[in-house]
């Protein structure tokens, strides 16, 4: 046992490795057909305006109704977890482009699972959350 005790343990460096994961949440499987979209890129996306043959887009705002109200991406609808992860999947049109927007991603990595696994084939995570978001942002008039 005193072989154990004298070895370092990286404790602060596996801290830091667990704090990252839950931070980020579960990156998309190999067979998922979701996928993350950084802040800059959906910025660029939203001011670019949508092509006239792309299907309707819906951003998912999954925060309490208080933290949406405060400030959330412009035209977001307001789903607050947990609920949306029953709402989502039979209020949402799995042929329109779901953006999903959560604190820091976790909890729209988990919805966005959950919509692949019912189907949808559209789906975006905001990487990051409104916590790195940098685009435009508005309140509820």
């Amino acid at each position: 046992m005193t072989l154990f005790r004298s070895l370092p343990v990286p404790r602060l460096p596996a801290l830091v490795a667990l704090t990252f994961v839950l931070a980020c949440g579960t990156a998309p499987g190999e067979d998922s057909t979701w996928t993350r979209i950084d802040g800059p890129t959906f910025t660029a996306e939203l001011a670019a305006g949508r092509p006239a043959d792309a299907p309707p887009m819906v951003i998912v705002d999954v925060r309490e109704p208080e933290l949406f109200a405060e400030g959330h991406i412009p035209g977001a609808i307001n789903m607050p977890w947990p609920d949306a992860k029953t709402r989502a999947p039979v209020e949402l049109d799995p042929s329109h482009d779901i953006v999903l927007v959560c604190h820091g991603g976790p909890m729209g990595d988990e919805l966005a699972e959950i919509l692949d696994e019912r189907g949808f084939t559209k789906v975006r995570n905001l990487a990051g959350g409104m916590n790195r978001w940098n685009g435009p942002v508005e309140p509820v008039r």
